[in-house]
This record gives C-alpha cells, sequence and structure tokens, in this order.
C-alpha cells in the first residue's frame, strides 16, 4: 500500500520535474574528503553536512570553488582530492574534460577516468562500473576457559554500478550485488542475537558458517524547483555530524522511501517517508510476508553563520495496525509542516516520536564541535527529583573534529561520546496485540535506526586518519563502550526490540544498568588506490568484549586483506 501512494506521488512530481544529480552513494573515507574541504573553508556552500548522502552536484561545485579559491592554502593531497572529487564527479564540473581518459580503450570503454562506460549525450548520461569486492583473512577468536580458536574469514562480492539522467530532467541511480561471506564471531553473534546481517537484513546459510545474501538499492529522482527536489526509491539515509547518528544512521538494512529536500536561503528542510520491516519473524526457512512499519521524519537546517548551523529534528514510527483496526499509512503523517506529537495525540495513535537538536561550529579553518540532544521521553520534576524513573531518555552526542592536526597536513583527528539512557527509542505492546512494540520502536529489521548498540550505554570513539600521498590513507579507530546488556527474563533497556513494558524497575534507573559489559574496539587501516575508485586495504581488528555478569572476557583478532572496486568498505564497528 505504501508503494502505491508514494510511487503516485513521485511519478505526479517528475511530470514538473527542471533537473537532477545523483547522490554520492554513502562512504565514510569518501565523505571525509567533502567535510574535510568543509572545514577548512569553514563554508560548505550548497552542502547542509548533517544530511546525507550528498548530491553529486553540490560535491563537483563545492571542489570547484575551493579550488579557485586562492586565499585557501592548500596542500598538494587536497589539490589531488579536489581533483579526485572533480573527476568522479565530471559531469557536474566547471571542469568535465579533466576526467577524460588518455588512453584509447576497445569498445569506448574508460573514455572517462571515472567510468567503465559512459554515454554523454544531450538528453541521456549513462554511466556505468563494475563492483568487487575479495576479501581474505583470519580470525582468532577466544572465550576462556575455551582455547582459543582460528578460522578463515572471507567476502566475495561482484555486483554493477550504474547512474544517469533522462532529459536533464530525471536521475537514476542502481547498485546490485551478490554476495557470500564468512564473518569474524564478533558478527555472527550480533546476526544470531537479531537474525539480520548488519546493514543487510535477510540472508541464507552458505557452506558452513557462511551467509549468502543480495545487497540491492535503487532510486529515481528529480527537482521539482530550482529549490526543492524529491527521490524515491530503496536506500539510506544518515542525519547528523557525527560519527554515529543518535537521529538517523545508515546502520539498519535498505527501506523503501520518499523524500523531499528543499535547500532556500539559509535553509535546508528534509522530509522523509518510509517504509520499513517491523519483524524478521526470525525464520528464513519458508517465504514469509514481512509485517510492515513506517517512518515519518522532518529535519530542518539553519545556516546561523556561514560557519554555524542549528538543526531540528522530529520523527514519528507506527505499524500499519493497532489494537483497533487495520491502519494502513496514516495519511496525517504525510503533512510535512506539522508538529507530529500533536498529530498522535489528536489522533488518539500508540506511536512513537521523538524529537532533537543539532549543531555544527566550524571555527580557525582547523575545527568542527558539534552535538546531538534527543528527547524520547522528559519530565522535568523527575530529573530534578533524581528519582531514576524509567521514562526519562535524553540521549546526547558531543564531538569534536581538528584537520592538519598540530600543523601535519592531512592528518586529522576526531573524538566523540555518545550517551544514550536505558529505554530509549523503545515502546509498549497492546494486550490483544503482543507484538506491536515491533512496529513503532525505533528499527528496522530488528536492527536500530540510530546507533549500533542500542540504548543503556556511554560509547567514546577515536579516530585519527593520515594521507601522506594523495593515494594512500592510513586510519586507526578505536570505540570504547560501557553498556548494560539485558539479562535472562531481565529487560534493562539495552534492546530496542524489547517491549518498555517488561522493564526491571520503575525508579532507580541509570545508564550502564544490568549485565555491566565494556567492549574495546580497535582498528588500522592501510589503503592504497591502485586506479580510479581501485584499492588494495590492509586490516587489523582486535576487539574484547568483557562483562561483570558471568565474569566473561572475549576477544576477537581479525587481520584481513581486501580489494575494492567501485564500493565503499563494509565497516562492522560495534
Amino acid at each position: 500500500m505504501m508503494k502505491k501512494y508514494l510511487g503516485g506521488l513521485a511519478l505526479f512530481y517528475s511530470v514538473v520535474s527542471v533537473g537532477q544529480s545523483v547522490y554520492a552513494p554513502l562512504n565514510d573515507d569518501y565523505y571525509h574528503l567533502v567535510d574535510r574541504l568543509d572545514i577548512k573553508a569553514e563554508n560548505s556552500g550548497n552542502i547542509f553536512t548533517a544530511v546525507k548522502p550528498y548530491l553529486r552536484a553540490d560535491i563537483a561545485d563545492l571542489a570547484d570553488k575551493l579550488l579557485a579559491d586562492t586565499t585557501l592554502h592548500w596542500s598538494k593531497v587536497d589539490k589531488a582530492n579536489f581533483q579526485y572529487l572533480q573527476d568522479d564527479n565530471w559531469e557536474w564540473s566547471d571542469n568535465k574534460d579533466s576526467a577524460n581518459s588518455k588512453h584509447k580503450f576497445i569498445w569506448g570503454l574508460y573514455k572517462k577516468k571515472t567510468d567503465f562506460y559512459a554515454v554523454n549525450k544531450k538528453n541521456f548520461r549513462f554511466q556505468l562500473n563494475p563492483v568487487a569486492y575479495f576479501t581474505l583473512g583470519k580470525d582468532r577468536y577466544s572465550n576462556p576457559p575455551i582455547l582459543p580458536v582460528t578460522k578463515t574469514v572471507y567476502l566475495n562480492t561482484r555486483g554493477v554500478e550504474l547512474r544517469g539522467d533522462i532529459d536533464g530532467k530525471v536521475g537514476f541511480y542502481t547498485l546490485l550485488t551478490d554476495n557470500q561471506a564468512v564473518f569474524p564471531q564478533y558478527t555472527v553473534n550480533r546476526i544470531t542475537s537479531s537474525y539480520a546481517l548488519p546493514g543487510e537484513g535477510y540472508y541464507k546459510p552458505f557452506k558452513i558458517g557462511g551467509y549468502d545474501f543480495y545487497s540491492a538499492n535503487g532510486y529515481v529522482d528529480f527537482n521539482i524547483t530550482k529549490h526543492i527536489s524529491t527521490q524515491f526509491g530503496q536506500d539510506k539515509n544518515f542525519i547528523g555530524d557525527g560519527y554515529r547518528s543518535l537521529m538517523l544512521s545508515d546502520y539498519s538494512s535498505n527501506y523503501l522511501f520518499w523524500k523531499i529536500d528543499t535547500k532556500v536561503w539559509k535553509f535546508e528542510y528534509v522530509n522523509i517517508f518510509a517504509e520499513m520491516v517491523a519483524d524478521n519473524l526470525q525464520d528464513f526457512t519458508a517465504d514469509a510476508n514481512y509485517p510492515r512499519k513506517y517512518m515519518a521524519l522532518h529535519y530542518l537546517t539553519y545556516h546561523f553563520t556561514k560557519n554555524f548551523d542549528v538543526g531540528l529534528f522530529e520523527s514519528i514510527t507506527f505499524g500499519n495496525t493497532d489494537s483497533i483496526h487495520d491502519r494502513g499509512f496514516d495519511w496525517y503523517y504525510l503533512n510535512p509542516l506539522i508538529f507530529y506529537n500533536a498529530v498522535e495525540n489528536g489522533l488518539g495513535a500508540p506511536d512513537k516520536d521523538h524529537v532533537g537538536f543539532n549543531f555544527k561550529w566550524n571555527f580557525l579553518h582547523h575545527f568542527s564541535l558539534y552535538g546531538t540532544a534527543l528527547l524520547d521521553e522528559f519530565d522535568l520534576p523527575q530529573i530534578l527529583a533524581h528519582t531514576g524513573w524509567w521514562g526519562n531518555k535524553q540521549a546526547f552526542q558531543i564531538g569534536a573534529k581538528y584537520i592538519d592536526v598540530f600543523g601535519i597536513k592531512n592528518l586529522d583527528g576526531q573524538l566523540e561520546l555518545n550517551v544514550v539512557p536505558p529505554y530509549t527509542y523503545t515502546h509498549f505492546s497492546f494486550s490483544r496485540l503482543t507484538d506491536y512494540s515491533y512496529f513503532a520502536n525505533y528499527s528496522n529489521f530488528d536492527q536500530p535506526l540510530a546507533d549500533p548498540n542500542g540504548a543503556n550505554f556511554y560509547e567514546g570513539i577515536g579516530i585519527l586518519r593520515f594521507q601522506p600521498i594523495p593515494k594512500l590513507t592510513l586510519t586507526g579507530k578505536l570505540f570504547v563502550t560501557r553498556i548494560g546488556l539485558d539479562t535472562a527474563g531481565k529487560d534493562y533497556g539495552s534492546n530496542v526490540m524489547i517491549d518498555y513494558n517488561q522493564r526491571v524497575s520503575e525508579y532507580g534507573n541509570f545508564i550502564g544498568q544490568g549485565a555491566k559489559t565494556t567492549i574495546v574496539f580497535v582498528s588500522g587501516t592501510v589503503s592504497l588506490q591502485l586506479a580510479r575508485n581501485m584499492f588494495i586495504d590492509l586490516t587489523a581488528v582486535i576487539r574484547n568484549q568483557s562483562s561483570d555478569y558471568k565474569k566473561y572476557n572475549n576477544t576477537d583478532d581479525v587481520i584481513s586483506a581486501s580489494f575494492r572496486w567501485n564500493i565503499a568498505k563494509r565497516l562492522q564497528e560495534f
């Protein structure tokens, strides 16, 4: 039903569209280049960095403008990155010819440096690229007193990516891959607990201990006016300036959505209406029609000054049924300029809403300070009384980025702290329909829509990136998480899928309650770009999970080598 509603609306808008760029796929390394330029210049042009993915046209425009700006002092690596961004988005760059290949290939292949095959006509543009991702490594894991076990891990991904536009009005994009993998043990443990692949969802068993899955996303988009664009398809979105997001992350699987993005004067206003999977039923042995849920979201950003942004966020999640009747998608939530909580109260609906505030401040051409405050529920008298009431759920993020650390060119650092109380993002069930919490909680395919840790944790993140030469990048990451996990039969508030009416206590709750667990995750990666968008990655991961509960201490030591072509790293950082 949702597909029919949103598809019809998208088709209507295509009639009046006037031209559109597609989006650059979410990619941590790629987006760091853009965010680095934003901090150095203290002005992101038409890019509002809290809303991702970015339009390719906006990335090209930023690179063009900054490369021509003689007042800023760019390193040789920065200039090479400018050129890389221009070439990768050549169809929107002022310097289109720089992407032309100097070599002649048969059948017209690689006329452009970045495209295996490209067609560039007046009324039709088409770019086709093969996708490959091959990883081979070893995972040594232990759970004392059991002796350490070593297993081979691998990833085998093949696929195709295509993008383009028709008549200069309708843009289109798709990425299709077929994948087989054996994952490290800590990832297997996550899959076993949620019956979902992190970031993917559905899978089938493959040989002994392996997983077989497809990954597919695609959309069409168009400009309704000069300042309003719209996108319809299946993909992911990310809202926030941090490495994690407390508002909407890209951790869960792809979902169907319709997005309206309005950029005018100093404002960007984003509306997202999405259909998701409420519960994967934990049974992949037969065909099943998974129950659906819906999300409506809007996010307003204001450029208070050229280097200071503030943002307001609101979302609501709800099911296609409640305790009284089958609802379908509630048309009231399609209103793009409404306060969802007021609508929910007016309908007497049992839906889940969140509100939030976000900010980002770039200063001194080297620093960026950012933060988020998310309100799930709020009762000021209970806070002042320090009662530990379970319903006070306010999550916070604070972070900073430092570009060219201590004057070392292209050495960039980031520190971030995330604090999420127990029972955040969860919801309740009805007596007649005991699983309604799945429909309204903040999840998709049994995976959190915000931080991968769910709730009831403190998380500290440190990241250091160094690009000494254009083709080489060194990355180190440290994640330290203190989380209170649920125990058998007791809900301490970490799992967003559990009905919060099963909570252990009305009062006296605190962050980290339950099975006090510490997770330390350290990774180091050396990435060498062999050719355009073709990489060799050497990665080492050390992960330790220890708990005061049952006194266990699990470790995973993973070392791997990867070949990537036209695809982002597959990150499993939890």
